[in-house]
């Protein structure tokens, strides 16, 4: 049975099997950033979903193997003073992509129909006018050539709560736990029903929300990659391969003779 047919009869998938698959997507990955950099492409992928949905890990798993002048991560912290008066887009247009890049926000604008409308950071009146207006915003720049992919990632209740008894229990990760990820924790149906008016208003037909299933972090991650390698048509670039040069030598001298009385760091393994 292939890897792909164990995940759909609900096999686990063994690390081998995930790192064979991942490695593969990886490598489609790396021809899909040939192909928007020939071509001049700008595209946008959002990343949504609760805290603990496996956002981070699923970025990471995108950008692990591609150059990051066209894969650029964008997560940006709480806004400013100065950032809570400007126009509320303002500070994540800046972020948007030029000719042959690929930017990833890990959280985006839409904390305004999450978190911000949840713990009350926004006003009613400007929840329901970013719901409004937000559709028309991302058809203006449809129709400005970038492509938006907009992904949200699912994690269920019981999944959460063991991922965020993980995170207290190892202090590796126990970075990733504030205390407004509790807060959101303890809110759980609040989220629930800020999700669903979101998806109401905002899965439009010209930028709809994609779904990923993220209880199964292997799985969530070989499936968003497929999904995302799909939405943008690509081919393989023709190149020449690359053959290195001769080194050289007409100008040698002892480069390794300068370097010993430099302040190497200790060899300890």
């Amino acid at each position: 049975m292939g890897d792909k047919e164990a995940a759909r009869n609900g096999e686990k998938l063994t690390n081998k099997e995930y790192t064979k698959e991942l490695r593969r997507l990886q490598a489609e990955l790396c021809k899909l950033q040939y192909w928007v950099k020939h071509k001049g492409l700008r595209v946008i992928v959002i990343f949504e979903g609760r805290d603990a949905a496996g956002k981070g890990g699923t970025i990471r798993a995108i950008t692990e193997r591609v150059s990051p002048r066209v894969f650029r991560v964008v997560a940006l912290p709480t806004p400013s003073d100065r950032e809570k008066s400007q126009m509320y887009m303002q500070r994540y247009i800046q972020h948007f992509p030029a000719a042959g890049e690929i930017v990833i926000f890990d959280r985006s604008w839409y904390n305004r129909a999450g978190i911000e409308y949840v713990m009350g950071f926004c006003t009613k009146e400007q929840h329901d006018i970013f719901l409004d207006r937000c559709p028309q915003a991302e058809q203006y720049l449809i129709n400005n050539g970038i492509v938006l992919i907009k992904d949200w990632l699912e994690v269920g209740q019981g999944e959460q709560e063991r991922r965020f008894k993980a995170r207290i229990n190892d202090p590796l990760r126990q970075w990733k736990l504030s205390p407004m990820d509790t807060e959101s924790f303890r809110r759980w149906y609040e989220f629930s029903r800020a999700r669903d008016i979101m998806l109401d208003k905002t899965d439009s037909k010209a930028a709809p929300w994609h779904i990923i299933r993220s209880d199964d972090k292997k799985r969530a991650r070989l499936n968003c990659i497929t999904h995302l390698l799909g939405m943008i048509p690509y081919k393989k670039v023709p190149g020449e391969r690359v053959k290195l040069p001769p080194r050289d030598k007409r100008k040698r001298y002892d480069d390794q003779a300068t370097m010993k009385h430099r302040h190497f760091i200790p060899e300890i393994y």
